[in-house]
């Protein structure tokens, strides 16, 4: 297993070193209105795909963008089947980037038949490379990494994502309303990978995902658990890659209150 982690992270220094050069020279277009995809994205698929399967041709590949050389895995869940399979988002942070804000990154995560055992998130701009292997820690940059302590929503920094075009009236702008009451403060950054890779370091205390897909948290639920973080779905249950939803907290009893305050808000 370390060799895999090793591949992840020199393909994740590639990807991250092609978005710098992509950065200030971006070409977009839209997915939907709100989604966006650069040239940039799929240069640096392109790269990080190259690198890992000249590595381990017989492992499957699933990116965000389409699939270059194996379009079967985009759009199914056979990925979930496959002894190994690379889930990648080369680009995790694309409304960020194109704007010239950070955070953005590379995300990249090896799942055994559906679970993630080596995971890999790159911030190109900060340089810095938190990764995790299936009951070894996690780290960053090499040193050991430790979600923190904080047992109190009330004491805790806590992130949100989902997606840009929820209606007027959503659950989760509820949700969202209710928690400026009951945190500290809360935050939406734009990056599901670095949000789950900033608890894991004790930056965030909490964290919940109403719709993320499994490239945009794979790597990051690895290094965050790695961290001793606690993560579920929303309802409390293990997490279903095939739709993802995800509350994490640094703490058992932090977890609690958070899954109690999603589930009461618009009550």
């Amino acid at each position: 297993m370390p060799e895999y982690q090793q591949v992840a992270e020199r393909a994740a220094r590639a990807g991250g070193a092609v978005l710098q050069d992509w950065l200030g020279r971006i070409v977009a277009r839209e997915k939907s209105p709100k989604d966006l995809v650069t040239e940039a994205d799929v240069a640096s698929q392109q790269v990080i795909q190259k690198t890992l399967l000249e590595e381990f041709p017989e492992h499957g590949f699933l990116g965000e963008e389409e699939s270059i050389a194996d379009d079967e895995h985009a759009g199914s869940l056979d990925w979930l089947s496959e002894s190994y399979c690379w889930v990648v988002d080369p680009l995790d942070g694309t409304v960020n980037y194109v704007h010239g804000l950070q955070p953005f990154a590379v995300s990249i995560a090896l799942m055994q038949q559906g679970q993630p055992i080596v995971g890999v998130v790159y911030d190109p701009c900060s340089e810095e490379c938190y990764s995790a292997e299936l009951g070894q820690g996690a780290q960053l940059n090499g040193e050991p990494l430790q979600s923190s302590a904080c047992e109190r929503l009330d004491q805790s920094l806590v992130a949100a994502s989902f997606p840009p075009d929820v209606p007027r009236g959503a659950l989760e702008i509820s949700q969202f309303v209710e928690m400026l009451h009951q945190t500290q403060a809360l935050r939406r950054l734009g990056s599901a990978a670095l949000n789950l890779c900033y608890l894991a370091a004790g930056r965030l205390d909490a964290y919940w995902a109403t719709s993320p897909k499994a490239w945009d948290v794979a790597a990051g639920v690895l290094i965050a658990q790695e961290a001793g973080a606690l993560i579920t779905d929303l309802a409390g249950l293990p997490l279903q890659w095939g739709q993802p939803q995800l509350a994490a907290a640094a703490t058992p009893p932090l977890h609690q209150q958070l899954l109690s305050t999603l589930a009461n808000s618009g009550l």
